[in-house]
């Protein structure tokens, strides 16, 4: 995991929490003080919750399994899909169609159309055959399927986690994937009730600075665990190589030992025969 101390929290404002009178209670073993009407978060209990976080997800993009990100506020949507974009990890930004975990097939039909109307409009000899108003309308549905489904146009079966840079907002999302069994990775403000994800990471979720670099960070563990992963089919390949060529090593001596026996098998008898001519 890329090493972020207490400083680079503090810098980028990770502390700062809501407003005394919006917090909520569950998070209180996550908030440090309150200063001026405004709770303060424990900047030691999110260097260890991010530690256990990142742990976790590298384990299961390790195995091979995808996480998607999920950000549709405005200060979060261009951080999280770059770094999604870059680990070629499903993201959602634009806004939570309902349905998207728990109805999945009805989306990958909602997908397979996205791809139909784009290889129409590329094709040319399509695109003169068909009236420009319906050309019109079907580009407009084109590029609306593809504002609310095109960070999950290469999702072929359900993420194995999700990343969620707030909770409340984000709260469909979150109750799709506990129906489903997905663990929830989530960046929590005081406001948060973190009992509704399964690795809460109390932290302040409006700030582009900590959005960003809890993000980052998430996104360096996944990293991580796709080099992990590469490293692990490399050794397994290599270790296959290296059995196959032990055992055609094995099959090979074992031929010439056959070979080496046979011309003694053939002597044998005629040694026995001129024995038997000198008797």
């Amino acid at each position: 995991m890329a090493q972020i101390e207490y400083k680079d929290l503090l810098d980028a404002g990770v502390h700062f929490g809501h407003l005394t009178r919006k917090w909520d209670p569950r998070m209180a073993p996550y908030i440090f003080m309150e200063k001026n009407g405004i709770h303060i978060i424990d900047l030691n209990k999110t260097l260890a919750a991010l530690d256990e976080a990142c742990n976790s997800i590298k384990g299961i993009v390790r195995s091979g399994r995808k996480v998607m990100f999920v950000a549709t506020k405005k200060q979060a949507q261009e951080i999280v899909s770059e770094e999604a974009r870059r680990l070629k990890m499903p993201y959602v930004t634009d806004r939570w169609q309902g349905g998207m975990l728990t109805n999945f097939a009805t989306i990958r039909k909602s997908l397979k159309k996205m791809q139909t109307l784009d290889k129409m409009l590329k094709d040319e000899e399509t695109i003169k055959s068909i009236a420009k108003r319906e050309r019109l309308t079907r580009t407009r549905d084109k590029e609306k399927l593809e504002r609310v489904l095109g960070g999950i146009a290469d999702l072929t079966r359900l993420p194995a986690a999700l990343f969620v840079v707030d909770v409340k907002r984000e709260h469909i999302a979150v109750a799709e994937a506990h129906r489903l069994g997905i663990p929830v990775f989530a960046m929590c403000d005081t406001n948060s009730n973190p009992e509704d994800v399964d690795f809460a990471i109390p932290a302040n979720d409006d700030a582009y600075k900590s959005i960003s670099l809890i993000t980052l960070a998430i996104g360096k563990a996944i990293e991580e665990g796709l080099m992990e992963r590469k490293q692990d089919k490399d050794d397994q390949r290599v270790q296959e190589e290296e059995d196959a060529k032990r055992a055609e090593d094995l099959a090979q001596a074992k031929a010439e030992g056959a070979s080496a026996e046979q011309p003694e098998a053939e002597a044998a008898p005629a040694a026995v025969a001129e024995d038997e001519t000198e008797a």
